[in-house]
């Protein structure tokens, strides 16, 4: 890690450009306005905490005194939540507070504020802050009235040649008197923003070491923040959605005014906090970790890499002036760029997977349509042919029942062809079953079967039964499984398909003559079994298959139907 800015050079980040440097840097005024506000605020919370303390003590035994001291410490951790808002105008930000816990008693409640450090460091802030800000405005004050005197000496000096006495000495003011009276006036000016400077340091360092949030709150917001990332990374749903929750994460558990993620090129991806025109400006060095200073901010930049080293782009934290982020800060921004890495890496892998399936799924497609509706159209043309040229060679009786014999076997073959074609379209249209529903799915598909294989398929598919579409869909594709078996392995000639509901229960059975198997040899079943038992069961059914060598197999599945309102009563 490159760090280019050291604790002397914090003190030193704000650019002063001449004499007039301190009097033109908006910090200067930002800091003059929390001085005027300090005092009058210090004398407020020194008012309210000191009253409620004192009438607390003396009010005790009437249990008044009980309500007023909770109250007082109550007022400590508030009133430190407005000083913190104050800070802000001293370029000092912290991070948000992680979730309340929730309320469960006073007596808990009490024992939580007490055992916390913060409480004692809040209390000791305000105690701090009434003379503190009483001395910055003594300081200013007398600065600004020697400033005012001095620039305003023309006037009050008079013409040359007036006489000013001092008990029993005369002294003639003249010309040069008026204009050290002018530079007097000046320098005390200039003096005056080099100790406002000097009170911004002051009091920012007085706020980061006595109002900043336990250590152990602070890992608590990293640790919340971090869990959340990883759910979010997890889901995996949408990654704009889940880079924009990253940053704003990181952003809400750190001291960071603005946080983004940049591509490998330079551009903005998502950002949350404060929006800044130049976020992306300087663009970062790409897989280097660097805090470094630029223009009076502080920028620590991450590298987000994928797997095999590659820079999957940068994130970058932005901090006001006088603000650096410490190692544990460094540490949980890491982990926010490896989660945006794994972000990334898992959408590479979710299209990978999608183009993948795409070229798989054209395939099958290809073969299907090789291996069905293309012979089926050239046995269409074959057929058709046959029968012309039978007609024309030979139009006697005979001849025109050869050309009948021929063009029956062409409607066989066309209507095969489209029932094949409707179960390809179907298999593309996984909305059909919702459409036609599992009774019409099933008929489509074993009038496929018979046309392709030329098995005999006795359906009983009876009414459409009462199942959840997520059920219909582990049905279908089921039975789907159950007959490619079937043609793939059982050798059979009939296929027996049934499908009825009775006792709140629907069963779909799917036996054959085929040459069938030993269940005890085949273990717990091939990865086509286990399949259909992982459909079964996500569907909350039930699968069992029966096999017997030479006697053919049979598969069962039971789903839960659907009740009825007057079922369910």
């Amino acid at each position: 890690m490159m760090v280019s800015m050291s604790a002397r050079d914090e003190l030193r980040e704000v650019r002063k450009e001449g004499l007039l440097g301190d009097l033109l840097d908006p910090l200067t005024w930002r800091t003059a306005l929390y001085v005027l506000l300090a005092f009058p605020l210090g004398a407020l919370t020194a008012t309210l905490l000191t009253s409620g303390v004192v009438m607390g003590v003396l009010t005790l035994p009437v249990l008044l005194g009980a309500v007023l001291l909770l109250g007082a410490l109550w007022l400590v951790g508030g009133l430190a939540d407005v000083q913190r808002g104050l800070a802000r105008l001293l370029g000092v930000t912290f991070p948000r507070p992680a979730l309340p816990p929730s309320y469960t008693g006073v007596l808990p409640w009490l024992r939580g504020v007490l055992s916390e450090g913060s409480t004692y460091r809040a209390l000791l802030f305000h105690v701090v802050q009434f003379p503190l800000a009483a001395l910055s405005w003594a300081v200013l004050g007398t600065l600004l009235a020697l400033s005012a005197a001095g620039l305003s000496a023309p006037l009050w000096l008079g013409q040359p040649g007036t006489a000013l006495t001092w008990k029993a000495a005369t002294v003639q003011a003249g010309t040069l008197a008026q204009v050290g009276g002018v530079l007097l006036g000046l320098g005390s000016l200039l003096l005056s923003g080099g100790v406002l400077n000097l009170m911004g340091r002051v009091w920012s360092r007085l706020a980061r070491a006595l109002l900043a949030p336990d250590e152990g709150a602070a890992a608590r917001r990293e640790v919340l923040a971090l869990r959340r990332a990883a759910g979010r990374v997890a889901l995996g749903d949408d990654l704009d959605a889940t880079m924009q929750d990253l940053t704003r994460q990181a952003c809400a558990a750190s001291t960071a005014r603005t946080v983004t993620l940049l591509t490998p090129g330079g551009a903005v991806r998502a950002t949350s906090g404060t929006a800044l025109d130049d976020v992306a400006s300087p663009p970062p060095l790409p897989g280097e970790l660097r805090v470094w200073v630029d223009g009076g901010r502080t920028l620590a930049d991450l590298p987000v890499t994928l797997p095999a080293g590659v820079s999957g782009g940068t994130l970058r934290a932005v901090y006001p002036p006088g603000r650096r982020p410490g190692a544990d800060e460094l540490a949980f921004l890491v982990s926010m760029a490896d989660h945006a890495g794994t972000a990334l890496h898992a959408a590479e892998l979710i299209e990978r997977a999608s183009v993948r399936a795409g070229e798989e799924e054209r395939a099958r497609l290809a073969r299907e349509l090789h291996d069905s509706v293309a012979q089926a159209l050239y046995g269409i043309t074959l057929g058709a042919k046959t029968a012309r040229a039978t007609l024309d060679r030979d139009p006697s009786e005979a001849g025109r029942n050869r050309t009948q014999a021929s063009l029956d076997y062409t409607i066989r073959l066309a209507e095969g062809g489209v029932s094949e074609m409707k179960a390809l379209l179907f298999s593309l249209r996984p909305d059909a079953l919702e459409e036609g529903g599992l009774v019409a799915a099933l008929t489509q598909h074993a009038h496929a079967l018979e046309a392709r294989h030329g098995l005999t398929v006795h359906a009983d598919l009876g009414h459409e039964p009462r199942l959840t579409p997520d059920a219909q869909a582990a049905a279908y594709r089921i039975a789907q499984e159950a007959l490619h078996n079937v043609v793939k392995h059982a050798r059979a000639g009939q296929v027996w398909l049934s499908l009825h509901g009775a006792g709140g229960t629907v069963t779909l059975t799917v036996r054959d003559d085929g040459r069938g198997f030993d269940p005890q040899a085949q273990g717990r079943g091939t990865l086509g079994q286990r399949s259909m038992r992982e459909r079964a069961a996500g569907a909350g059914g039930t699968l069992t298959v029966d096999s017997e060598l030479g006697a053919g197999t049979t598969v069962t599945l039971t789903l839960p139907a659907v009740l009825t309102e007057a079922e369910a009563g």
